[in-house]
């Protein structure tokens, strides 16, 4: 089965997504909704023969022992694919996703200016956070382009796989792909320091062996940049001792307090002219934050950030709510993707000056 159209018709339609499952039809995903193609459902055998095509043969023998396959695809004068091969009730699927080949700036994606800021620190440690498919990925990219235009250095990525591809620009940018370029993460960490790098991107934080090297280059004055898959800056904090003993998680924190430097936290939100736009938290480690963060208080940060705006911190409601307010978002979708429900809806009503008895359809819930 050729699969060649599909790439193309994804580029075409400007699709994130490209499932290929067992019973059912191929499905574009085009700004977060699922669009099936043609008529007729997949069967295993086609969706192993697809799969099988896009692999070479140390690839196939990888998915035969590890079920799990991750691969990058350049497709000449078509585009540039992340590819993930898995089971499911024992057949194969495969989800594909589009990486533009052009970087996008931090202004094109409509994210804060303080991001600017953030990635030209010398040193310290950057967390991009969100769900899947929330623009980490993309959000970083715009990020080391700016800094990459900007400042002279070495710029270090390990990535499993490689999305996108940097110009040495002002930097010399150099990446790694695990699997291709490095064996295993693990191997890659260790050695980063070794190849002088200036700043260091690591994919993704999995475990506590690399959130512990993550923290080490931001002590050992590197710039690290990585995501993790949380909601928002509390979750990230919770996530990250998670990753430790008890015992060990007094001295998590207090190495947390000395070096972040930022938690930026990502929403893709459905717009009103049909297009996603990203609402986005930004916590920036100030000295109030940082006692806060040594002393385990996690949830006094978020009352801290809301009111600190002219540091260039913005807490999830906020953001939703200036996206309401410059009529980017329905008032039904700031409501439903913030964390305080409440706080979001009454603040609409009285920057619209209802009567809170009006538009019971509207009515103000528990907070999850």
């Amino acid at each position: 089965m050729d699969i060649s159209p599909f790439f193309k018709l994804m580029v075409d339609k400007n699709a994130s997504d490209l499932f290929f499952s067992a019973g059912a039809r191929p499905t574009l995903k085009i700004e977060g909704q699922a669009t099936p193609i043609g008529q007729v459902p997949l069967k295993p055998q086609q969706v192993a023969e697809i799969a099988t095509s896009l692999m070479n043969d140390k690839q196939r023998k990888e998915f035969e022992s590890e079920l799990e396959l991750n691969i990058a695809i350049s497709l000449p004068e078509v585009g540039r694919f992340r590819v993930n091969v898995f089971r499911q009730r024992g057949e194969i699927a495969i989800v594909i996703r589009y990486i533009k080949g052009n970087i996008p700036t931090i202004e094109s994606l409509n994210l804060p200016k303080v991001l600017k800021q953030v990635i030209m620190e010398l040193r310290g440690l950057v967390l991009v956070v969100g769900a899947t498919g929330s623009g980490k990925s993309t959000t970083l990219s715009s990020m080391i382009d700016y800094r990459n235009e900007r400042h002279q250095g070495h710029i270090l990525t390990i990535e499993d796989p490689i999305e996108y591809l940097y110009q040495h620009k002002k930097s010399i940018v150099d990446q790694r792909e695990v699997g291709i370029d490095t064996w295993s993460f693990e191997n890659a960490l260790k050695n980063a320091m070794r190849e002088a790098p200036d700043v260091i991107l690591i994919g993704e934080i999995r475990d506590q062996n690399t959130m512990k090297h993550a923290i080490t280059y931001a002590q050992t004055g590197h710039l690290c940049l990585s995501t993790l898959h949380a909601n928002n800056a509390n979750q990230t904090m919770e996530r990250i001792l998670s990753f430790f003993a008890a015992e060990a998680k007094p001295q998590v924190l207090q190495d947390l307090a000395l070096n972040l430097r930022a938690i930026i936290s990502l929403r893709l939100v459905p717009g009103i002219k049909n297009k996603r736009v990203p609402a986005v938290e930004v916590l920036l480690n100030s000295p109030y934050i940082a006692d806060l963060i040594e002393k385990g208080k996690i949830d006094e940060i978020k009352d801290v950030m809301a009111r600190s705006r002219e540091y260039g911190m913005q807490t999830f409601d906020q953001a939703l709510f200036d996206l309401y307010e410059a009529h980017e978002i329905t008032q039904e979708n700031a409501v439903l993707f913030a964390d305080s429900k409440n706080n979001v809806a009454l603040q609409i009503r009285l920057s619209n000056h209802q009567d809170l008895s009006e538009n019971p359809d509207f009515t103000l819930n528990q907070d999850d």
